[in-house]
């Protein structure tokens, strides 16, 4: 999900409540549609206007195995095809790629994916 969208639903519950909220000082105190309209225009806008700054805290960041693609590392015992390499100062579970040949321990390899604890990795 783009981080725009994801943002943007985020804030529809607030805009909601706001619109609730005039909807029922309108009824109960006679504020005019206007002021009310008004007021929900401020809120969205608002948010419009702070995406920028808080785009950052609504990226989805890659975490766990994900993070180490690209990263080089040492295979610690031979992977044929899983195994164990180290990996930015941790040792991780490995796998070699499908139908590649096994991987002799010492070996540098390089992150090719990372699936949950498991990184797949390729002879460098």
């Amino acid at each position: 999900m783009r981080t725009l969208t994801r943002y943007y639903l985020f804030q529809v519950p607030g805009w909601a409540l706001t619109a609730v909220l005039a909807a029922v000082l309108h009824a109960w105190l006679g504020l005019p549609v206007w002021v009310a309209l008004t007021v929900l225009g401020v809120v969205v806008l608002k948010d419009v206007i702070f995406y920028p700054f808080l785009r950052r805290a609504y990226q989805l960041e890659a975490s766990g195995a994900a993070r180490l693609v690209g990263l080089r590392g040492v295979a610690r015992g031979t992977l044929d095809p899983n195994g164990y390499v180290y990996v930015n100062g941790e040792l991780w579970r490995a796998k070699t790629e499908a139908g590649a040949p096994p991987i002799p321990g010492g070996a540098d390899v390089r992150v090719v994916q990372g699936n949950r604890m498991t990184l797949t990795v390729a002879e460098d």
